[in-house]
């Protein structure tokens, strides 16, 4: 059985044991706005009510996503931006706290939060030629950084954090960001095969395996951290500071 809601920012689908979260914004390569957020959340919601075994993350057109949206903010308020932030750290520890297993799927850019939700999954496969970066300490932002350190080790976080650098899925691989590089044309046939090993548990297994494969004992000190750095008088400014280098180059 099929569920679509093809109007959404979010696309969500149900296909048998698996549910796709498809971000619906092709035309701003996705990025990442607080319907998106909802869009994503409410899925996760629906995945865990109907019993999903796998829930995919994917991008429409030609990118994942190109972060998150910095249009419109002059209209922005420092409670804003801290309200939507604050949302993406949840959203972030939704997704990591499943009960079932996460995909993501990435094909050409992948910055900012959606780096965050890819590195909230289990799985993270990724085409040759994606590109990842995670620019949020630019403009002061602490996002995901304990779970991203747990997952590729203290130094390699630190590099990419520091340097705010692009990198490439080569490189994400290394590092153990991605579990795997595949091209899009092979992608529908591994998410089958994933369902597969994905139902071999039954949900109280499947629920312990994963509860003891995860680290929740720091999930409050990370929304916390993202507070204390979002609170920090000024944000709006800040990012817009940000937003005007980045159009320089």
């Amino acid at each position: 059985m099929t569920q679509t809601i093809s109007q959404n920012p979010v696309i969500i689908e149900h296909n048998d044991s698996i549910t796709w979260l498809r971000l619906n914004r092709p035309d701003r390569l996705n990025a990442v706005n607080a319907a998106v957020i909802e869009g994503l959340i409410d899925g996760l919601i629906a995945a865990r009510d109907r019993g999903s075994d796998l829930v995919v993350f994917a991008g429409e057109g030609r990118a994942f996503s190109a972060g998150f949206d910095l249009s419109g903010l002059g209209q922005q308020s420092d409670a804003d931006l801290l309200c939507r932030f604050v949302r993406v750290e949840q959203l972030l520890q939704m997704i990591y706290q499943l009960p079932m297993t996460s995909v993501a799927l990435v094909q050409g850019r992948c910055f900012g939060a959606a780096a965050d939700i890819v590195a909230s999954c289990r799985k993270r496969i990724a085409t040759p030629d994606a590109s990842f970066r995670m620019p949020g300490l630019q403009f002061g932002i602490v996002l995901g950084t304990r779970r991203l350190a747990r997952l590729i080790g203290d130094d390699a976080a630190f590099d990419l954090l520091e340097t705010s650098r692009i990198f490439t899925a080569d490189d994400a691989l290394d590092v153990g960001f991605l579990t795997d590089i595949q091209p899009a044309e092979d992608w529908a046939s591994h998410i089958d095969k994933l369902a597969i090993d994905a139902g071999n548990l039954g949900d109280d297994a499947k629920t312990a395996l994963l509860a003891a494969m995860r680290d929740d004992s720091g999930l409050d000190h990370d929304l916390a951290a993202l507070v204390r750095s979002a609170a920090k008088p000024g944000l709006a400014d800040r990012v817009r500071a940000f937003v005007a280098t980045q159009i320089k180059k």
